[in-house]
């Protein structure tokens, strides 16, 4: 076998690759001797028949086989002696016009990983914003679960319903004098002043009282998403039968008892937890990103532009989908749109940071143990259909691509961690809205120019995770040179019919949700 090497420009390399004709009919000739005792064949004792016919009746099928075969392997050695360290996958193709009985002309095009000294982590400074979690928080986080467990009593007869009663009712909806589908229900029960309904229709029923009977007019909004609803005005024949007031709301071991609790004093400690656990994580994203940034400042190589490719890709196919649900999609993708330079700049960012941190992690012994490996995969099979878990299991075991993929998220936490460990930590206490805004002013100056955070900041959640570059899966290349595809397994998207109550469908649509607020990390 004959390797030359025809491009060696920065991280480019290319090469032509001769294999020998004879190295293949040897391989051709090896298999056809393996299989020959297994053929059957009319007129042969089992096990004698000639070589020839062997060759005869599967002579295209092992040719081929011999030359995949022997392809793979003339690449493993194309590496190992040349000690390389792809990027990618490496582009092979066979020269045209190749036949059986001819050398194998091989073209090999590839990028590689850059060289990168581990860097000195002395004077590595960071500062640890802390937000301290009050009883005050507790309190209102114990009103808040309480809010939701409210408790209705009847009012007294003749009582007239106000904001924050409960009023049940019957509901005859028609549009120009007709009823339409959806627009009846019987003995409904609505809290007036929750928004549940369409604007309109429970500010017009506050006032009434037990065993009233009155029509109201509303017009359903131009989003409505009934089509022949959008923006018509409706009456609503409504039949109030019953008024009630909500129950006082008091914090005590009864109502802890209530939720499955023993005391309220428990009920207190979980939820103190659970606070300090969010805020823990949002100290760990600000520390994490103050570390990223000292790492980028210091360190700036050049990064394969097939890397920066797919990572660049990943990042805009987000942001157009995110693009799509806006309000005003086209308005959002030409926003976008002129800031994809920008986006391209926070790719080649996260493709360094991942290398710079899977340099550290390796040069420091940083390792994923078998187990853990193990439970990552186990936890991302049940994002699956139950039938296709053990597939998925087999696959990422079988698949060192996308193991790799599947341990990077853990890997990075485990350098990162490791990081945190050597550098110099002071603490400062500080409130939640100083460490947030502390998180949000490393997003804009750290992840992109400012301009693109300050625009767009809902449309960032993509290059927002900017930083949390993956130490693996900015070069799983460099582990292993198998093809995989890179796609993360997604929970399945829970059915409508799951996501609104039963109640709500027959009644007047809810109002439109508000976006949930974005989080600190992705």
């Amino acid at each position: 076998m004959q390797i030359v090497e025809t491009t060696n420009e920065g991280l480019k390399r290319a090469y032509t690759v001769t294999i020998p004709a004879a190295d293949i009919a040897a391989r051709v000739e090896g298999e056809v001797k393996k299989i020959a005792p297994q053929v059957r064949m009319p007129g042969f004792r089992p096990g004698k028949v000639p070589a020839n016919l062997v060759r005869k009746m599967h002579g295209p099928q092992l040719h081929q086989e011999a030359l995949q075969t022997t392809i793979r392997e003339a690449m493993d050695k194309l590496v190992a002696d040349n000690k390389l360290r792809p990027a990618m996958q490496p582009a092979v193709s066979l020269g045209e016009g190749y036949d059986e009985g001819k050398d194998a002309e091989l073209t090999v095009e590839l990028e590689v990983l850059p060289q990168i000294e581990a860097p000195t982590l002395d004077g590595l400074k960071l500062e640890k914003l802390t937000v301290p979690v009050t009883d005050a928080e507790v309190a209102e986080a114990v009103a808040r679960i309480g809010a939701g467990q409210k408790s209705f009593t009847d009012a007294k007869k003749g009582a007239k319903a106000k904001d924050g009663d409960q009023i049940v009712i019957d509901f005859l909806g028609k549009v120009d004098g007709v009823a339409f589908e959806g627009g009846a229900a019987e003995d409904t029960p609505l809290e007036l002043g929750a928004g549940r309904f369409i604007p309109g229709f429970e500010e017009q029923l506050v006032g009434v009282k037990a065993g009233d009977e009155t029509t109201i007019t509303v017009t359903f909004p131009e989003d409505y998403p009934a089509e022949n609803l959008k923006g018509k005005e409706a009456t609503f024949d409504i039949k109030v039968k019953a008024v009630k007031n909500p129950g006082e709301f008091e914090a005590n071991d009864e109502f802890a008892k209530m939720l499955g609790l023993e005391s309220l004093e428990q009920l207190q400690t979980l939820l103190r937890g659970q606070l300090e656990q969010e805020t823990a994580g949002l100290t760990r994203t600000q520390m994490k990103r103050a570390l990223l940034d000292q790492l980028a400042a210091g360190h700036d190589f050049a990064v394969p532009p097939s890397m920066v490719d797919a990572e660049f890709e990943q990042i805009w196919t987000q942001l157009q989908q995110e693009a799509q649900n806006e309000e005003n999609p086209e308005d959002a993708l030409k926003e976008i749109e002129a800031e994809k330079d920008d986006y391209r700049k926070i790719a080649e960012r996260r493709v360094r940071l991942g290398l710079l941190l899977s340099e550290i992690g390796q040069a420091n012994g940083v390792q994923v143990s078998a187990q853990e490996m193990e439970m990552l995969i186990r936890q991302a099979a049940q994002q699956y259909r139950e039938q296709d878990r053990q597939r998925f299991v087999d696959y990422v075991r079988s698949e060192p691509l996308a193991a790799a993929q599947l341990r990077a998220p853990l890997y990075e936490d485990k350098v990162v961690d490791f990081l945190f460990d050597k550098a110099e930590v002071t603490e400062r206490e500080v409130t939640k809205e100083e460490l947030q805004a502390a998180i949000e002013a490393e997003e804009g100056t750290a992840a992109a120019p400012a301009k693109v955070a300050k625009k767009a900041p809902a449309k960032k959640k993509a290059a927002a995770a900017k930083e949390e570059a993956s130490a693996e899966d900015a070069a799983p290349a460099a582990e292993a040179a198998e093809e995989a595809p890179k796609k993360k397994a997604a929970p399945k998207k829970k059915a409508a019919a799951e996501e609104a109550p039963a109640a709500e469908d027959a009644a007047p649509a809810p109002k439109k949700k508000p976006a949930a607020k974005k989080k600190a990390e992705d």
